[in-house]
């Protein structure tokens, strides 16, 4: 059943709240990409045994599979069922009306990334798009976040080095994020420090001094993307400094295929492939995301029933 205006506001405001909270004592939240009802169980369940605030998200691809509203409804039947702290996050959205149609849809939390679509997006195009999503947004109170040019990489395994000489030509900047924040409005700035999409053959390295000098630079909310194959002492490190939301994708992804690749080849008389994902996958991610809520310190943060 579609929320009213009203309970969306109600869940809005709350959100805001409790991203202030975050920062202010230390701990982030976990934003986990929701694929399926799987995915979606087994974050969840995450939350429940650790007692965690948590946002699950939606990129474009996955809006296009599930549906918005769809999205929107299976979550609120998990959060009632099982009385957890959930919200929605509506990721990389790639143009202006995809991002409003998030906003219409009752999702708190909304990333527009028109880079995402067109790489050679112009600053002026940007900075357009986004104060026209941070206006519409105060339809519902819906938290805005975005950042001022493409972010590297994908939600995938690579198999690729990192570049950090190419990559630093492309970190956030004290002053451009300041520059942008107040050009925008936005409400959360996703830095780039050298985390980045997707899973790599070598660890991911973090400019923690970087980002305490955004952190010194801005006052909103900011988060970090492509949280996946970092090891865990950045983050500790990271919302101590301030990150108030993380990313992470392609920790679980690999997570769920590796372990359902397992259980079938385990398995080569059993056809009921639903019944197989919830033994053995369903379990495999819920660890990846009780390790993250671990190294995010949001961990009995929950606000409960």
């Amino acid at each position: 059943m579609p929320l009213t205006l009203r309970q969306i506001r109600h869940n809005t405001e709350l959100a805001r709240e409790r991203m202030s909270q975050a920062r202010s004592d230390h701990w982030a939240f976990g934003a986990f990409n929701l694929d399926d009802e799987a995915t979606l169980k087994a974050v969840v369940q995450a939350a429940v045994n650790k007692k965690a605030p948590i946002l699950v998200e939606v990129s474009q691809g996955e809006v296009d599979d599930i549906g918005l509203d769809n999205v929107r409804d299976l979550v609120d039947n998990f959060k009632y069922t099982y009385g957890v702290e959930i919200y929605i996050n509506l990721d990389h959205s790639p143009s202006v009306e995809a991002a409003k149609a998030g906003i219409e849809a009752g999702f708190e939390f909304i990333h527009i990334d028109i880079s995402q679509a067109n790489h050679e997006a112009s600053d002026e195009d940007i900075i357009k798009a986004t104060r026209e999503v941070v206006e519409y947004a105060k339809l519902t109170g819906a938290l805005v976040e975005s950042e001022p040019h493409y972010f590297g990489g994908s939600s995938n395994l690579h198999n690729e080095t990192i570049n950090y000489d190419d990559i630093k030509k492309t970190f956030s900047t004290p002053e451009g994020a300041k520059a942008f924040v107040e050009a925008t409005g936005i409400d959360t700035f996703a830095a780039a420090i050298g985390n980045l999409h997707g899973k790599y053959p070598v660890p991911k390295i973090l400019d923690l001094d970087l980002l305490s000098q955004i952190r010194q630079a801005i006052d909103c909310n900011i988060s970090l993307h492509g949280g996946s194959d970092t090891p865990g002492h950045y983050f500790k490190d990271a919302v101590k400094i301030g990150v108030s939301k993380i990313n992470i994708n392609s920790d679980m992804r690999y997570a769920y295929r590796t372990s359902l690749e397992k259980v079938l080849k385990d398995n080569p008389n059993e056809y009921s492939v639903a019944k197989l994902i919830t033994k053995e996958v369903v379990e495999a991610v819920q660890a990846v995301v009780e390790s993250k809520i671990d190294d995010f310190n949001s961990a009995g943060k929950a606000l409960l029933p």
